[in-house]
C-alpha cells in the first residue's frame, strides 16, 4: 500500500447552510464552528446521520442531508468514540479550533447521499 494511507468513513448530518458552506470549501473541509457550536461532531453511521438530518434538521432548517467523507485513520486516534445515546448512537468530539487540522486529514470529497425535505 505504498502511498495510500488507511481512512476511516465518517458520517455528519447537516444543514442547508452548513452544506452551502461545504460546496464554497469544493466539498474538501468543513466550515468554522459559530460561537455557540464549540465541538464538531461527525458521527460513526449512516443511520445515525440519517435520522439527525431527516428528524432534526428537516424540523428546524427546512432540509438536512447525510453526508459520508473519509478522514486518515491514524489522526482519528487522538478523539475517542463518544457514545451519545443507544449503542448507535456513536460521535467523535472534535474541539471547534481542531477543526483546520482535522479538515487537512479529510482524503477526498465530502458526499452528499441522502436528502430530506
Amino acid at each position: 500500500m505504498t502511498g495510500q494511507r488507511a481512512t476511516t468513513t465518517l458520517w455528519r448530518p447537516t444543514g442547508p447552510t452548513e452544506l452551502e458552506l461545504v460546496r464554497a470549501l469544493d466539498w474538501r473541509a468543513w466550515p468554522p464552528r459559530l460561537p455557540e457550536q464549540p465541538i464538531f461532531y461527525p458521527v460513526l453511521n449512516e443511520d445515525y446521520a440519517i435520522k439527525i438530518a431527516r428528524d432534526w434538521n428537516v424540523k428546524h432548517d427546512g432540509a438536512g442531508y447525510a453526508t459520508r467523507f473519509e478522514v486518515a485513520s491514524e489522526f482519528l486516534q487522538r478523539y475517542p468514540v463518544q457514545q451519545a445515546g443507544g449503542q448507535t448512537i456513536l460521535e467523535l468530539w472534535v474541539p471547534a479550533e481542531e477543526l483546520d487540522k482535522f479538515n487537512s486529514h479529510i482524503v477526498g470529497a465530502i458526499h452528499v447521499v441522502h436528502e430530506f425535505r
